[in-house]
């Protein structure tokens, strides 16, 4: 079974009413290869947080922060790790192989940048990027995995609240 290693970022940010963190809607389906146990929030929408494959010679932490930007269009920095989430998928396009996907998880600190801001070519992947309150995100994204990601991050924020500000 062949294997893909990958990463991806809890980035948030302090706003008026606590705080955000910013997730991408995939263009379609296939857009995140996640499929096992989603779920669709308003009007069938998907939401997930950012995160791709690690390129050679590239860290894992490098690669949240790419793939934050890529996705996003802002510019974060790592915090710290937060996880490793593990699954199988079935390969929608191409061979429809069974891959066994491990994704390193980060907290990220926002630095700078516009939600949303992406290049054209990343609209292949990425329908939106947006903000959405940290409180309650762990019920809106998609991804049984990356819910569990959040709440990680959000008990990582209340026992380190000064370590992110």
């Amino acid at each position: 079974m062949p294997r893909e290693i990958s990463a991806g970022g809890v980035v948030v940010r302090k706003a008026e009413l606590g705080w955000e963190v910013a997730v991408i809607e995939p263009t379609r389906e296939g857009g995140t290869s996640n499929s096992a146990k989603r779920k669709s929030g308003k009007q069938g929408q998907v939401l997930a947080l950012p995160k791709g494959i690690v390129d050679p010679g590239e860290q894992a932490a490098e690669t949240a922060v790419r793939e934050v930007f890529e996705e996003t269009g802002i510019t974060a920095s790592i915090v710290t790790k937060l996880t490793d989430i593990k699954y199988v998928y079935v390969r929608s396009w191409g061979d429809k192989q069974r891959v066994f996907k491990i994704v390193s998880f980060f907290l990220l600190r926002y630095q700078s940048g516009e939600i949303d801001d992406v290049t054209r070519e990343m609209r292949i992947e990425v329908k939106q990027a947006l903000w959405i309150p940290l409180e309650g995100a762990d019920r809106r994204l998609s991804y049984r995995g990356e819910r569990d990601v959040i709440r990680k991050a959000q008990e990582w924020l209340k026992a380190h609240p000064e370590e992110v500000k």
